[in-house]
């Protein structure tokens, strides 16, 4: 796959003036973001050095990323590719995760001999060597001012414990979801939106956990895609339970299919329709006082006739 994006952005233009753009990664096997450079011969897994807050970190090229000279708008990217990285940066970039999988071990042993009731997940080293991350899962809130003098005396640099929800902990280590592919927080966002049941009832999904909830047992995060189109369809049709006349029929609506702009309705005589937008638009809306004054017609007349 990264073979053809290269082809497809080795074929493009470079236009004078304009950075070229990249997908990199800070760790291999790690989350792919995108990065600008005014260099535009840049190949795949070259080690290049990115800015960051907190000083240059080295990230690995995976493929180039297409342009798009159409839209009209000047491209931006979270990250900026500064320069290549030298010998002894990549060097040292090819073992940093030796170097954190044996931070992490260590700070195990010492999580057990403090008997901390704590999950470590991940270590960060920064590439300047100024700060050490360590991320956890905890029930609860942890004491463990004593864990980090002891880190602090093992590695002789700043240490934090950053705690973290169940959802960045299924970030961090990555998976496969119930879709085949990989999962979205560990590939492509940026941040965690809120979700909630009434999402799923919007779109007509199952409100089976199983069906609706990701390995985080969490509600899944897809659910926030489609939301707003669902809503968006959805306005102008009449709601389930609600009685339109067309012509001189009357049907209640049962259910609405918002994709399709269609309604499933039974009229008086029980019988099942699937009405169209074209068939639909234009009906009026059967008010409950109209109704009951129907009904109490139709009683009025069974009386007559006994």
């Amino acid at each position: 796959m990264s073979e053809q994006q290269d082809d497809i952005a080795a074929s493009e233009p470079v236009v004078e003036g304009q950075n070229s753009f990249y997908h990199i990664c800070f760790r291999e096997k790690g989350q792919e973001v995108t990065a600008s450079s005014e260099l535009h011969d840049l190949k795949a897994h070259e080690v290049v050095m990115v800015k960051t807050d907190h000083g240059p970190e080295p990230a690995l090229i995976v493929s180039r990323a297409s342009s798009c000279q159409d839209c009209g708008c000047k491209r931006v990217a979270p990250h900026l590719i500064l320069r290549r990285g030298n010998f002894d940066e990549t060097s040292r970039y090819k073992n940093m995760d030796a170097w954190e999988a044996a931070a992490l071990q260590s700070c195990k042993v010492l999580i057990k001999q403090h008997q901390l009731n704590m999950r470590l997940i991940k270590v960060e080293r920064y590439f300047n060597g100024s700060k050490i991350v360590f991320y956890f899962t905890a029930n609860n809130r942890i004491d463990f001012r004593d864990l980090v003098k002891d880190l602090v005396l093992e590695f002789h640099t700043r240490v934090e414990m950053r705690q973290v929800g169940v959802r960045h902990e299924t970030r961090m280590i990555g998976g496969l979801g119930s879709c085949g592919r990989e999962l979205c927080c560990s590939v492509f966002m940026d941040a965690f939106d809120s979700v909630s049941i009434k999402m799923a009832k919007e779109q007509d999904l199952p409100l089976n956990p199983t069906k609706i909830s990701g390995i985080c047992n969490r509600l899944l995060c897809c659910l926030t895609y489609e939301y707003s189109t669902y809503r968006r369809e959805r306005k102008g049709m009449p709601k389930p339970g609600k009685r339109i006349k067309i012509g001189e029929e009357i049907y209640q609506v049962r259910r609405q299919n918002p994709l399709q702009q269609t309604l499933q309705v039974i009229n008086s005589q029980g019988e099942g329709h699937l009405l169209t937008s074209e068939q639909w638009q234009d009906c009026e809306i059967v008010k409950a006082e109209a109704t009951r004054a129907e009904a109490n017609d139709k009683d009025q007349g069974q009386k007559e006739k006994k």
